[in-house]
């Protein structure tokens, strides 16, 4: 469908959604917009005073909306397990998680709370524990899905997976740990896909790319990057557009990968696009699929 927009999407009453980073950006952007349209939107995020003036902007453009907060840090894999046991305790149906929380440290290498490089541990591993340990309940939920948002950065920089040092710990490069981590994603997103099928479950795993977006995510970035950003970025309310239709679109499919085509897929309207070569190869997804689960102590239960 040519220039897929908000206006293509129907009632969403009755389904609830959980969006990591949902504070700001597309997170923001699409947590607003869903709840516009009906839905019950769950806001994870790591800032809760941040969090709480993002809700208080939804609530007052939309008083009926249905909006909860709930505390989660993805760079702690002890928040992502907190966090996990309040939201089940809470909801009995989980339609849509999108993954969509992500950061961008362009200069000095930082560690998560266990050790892990930031990029790869809050970007992937803390949207693969979490994933994990709601999956019960996406299952439960009928026609569910769980959205990964990752970026267009893996093809334009062609980025693979440094299996010697996934950590990065030699001549680190923040965009270059920020490109894997997107890549691992975009891996992790079609694995799961995968193994949902093999599982014989209904569960649809697919893949947004919101394209080159005014998210906030490029406040800690060069001065060069700060002015394309200006220049060149689009809004938030078209980056969200890729989000929203991976979620809520009836007609996509188990994993698609959506975003825009226009500009090496920065701008434009949501369609369907290609996963990047390093991204095809099974061998290669199902070893990150085994590392992530050691690293994160989590094992998946498709049963």
């Amino acid at each position: 469908m040519k220039n897929w927009n908000v206006a293509n999407i129907a009632s969403q009453k009755g389904k609830t959604f959980l969006i990591t980073g949902a504070n700001s950006g597309t997170g923001f952007g699409t947590a607003r917009t869903l709840a516009q349209k009906g839905g019950k939107v769950i806001m994870a995020v790591r800032n809760l005073e941040k969090g709480d003036a993002a809700k208080a902007k939804i609530l007052k453009e939309t008083p009926y909306a249905l909006i909860e907060l709930m505390p989660l840090d993805l760079a702690d894999l002890a928040s992502v397990e907190e966090f996990s046991k309040a939201f089940l305790s809470r909801h009995e149906q989980l339609d849509v998680l999108i993954n969509n929380a992500g950061i961008a440290l362009p200069y000095d290498r930082q560690e998560t709370r266990q050790g892990f490089e930031a990029h790869f541990g809050t970007n992937h591993l803390g949207h693969f524990a979490l994933t994990a340990k709601l999956l019960a309940l996406l299952q439960n939920t009928e026609a569910s899905r769980i959205v990964t948002v990752a970026s267009f950065v893996p093809k334009n920089s062609k980025s693979i997976m440094n299996w010697d040092d996934l950590q990065n710990q030699t001549n680190f490069d923040g965009m270059r740990a920020y490109g894997e981590s997107k890549l691992a994603n975009i891996m992790f997103a079609l694995e799961l896909q995968e193994r949902l099928i093999n599982s014989k479950s209904t569960v649809l795993s697919l893949i947004a790319n919101p394209g080159f977006t005014k998210s906030g995510i490029q406040d800690g970035m060069s001065l060069v990057v700060k002015l394309l950003t200006s220049f060149f970025a689009q809004s938030v309310e078209m980056g969200m557009l890729p989000i929203l239709r991976a979620a809520i679109d009836p007609a996509v499919k188990g994993g698609e990968f959506y975003g825009p085509l226009k500009m090496k897929e920065m701008r434009g309207y949501p369609e369907l696009t290609l996963v990047p070569d390093p991204a095809l190869i099974v061998k290669d997804r199902r070893k990150l699929w085994t590392l992530s689960e050691q690293m994160t102590q989590t094992s998946y239960n498709f049963d």
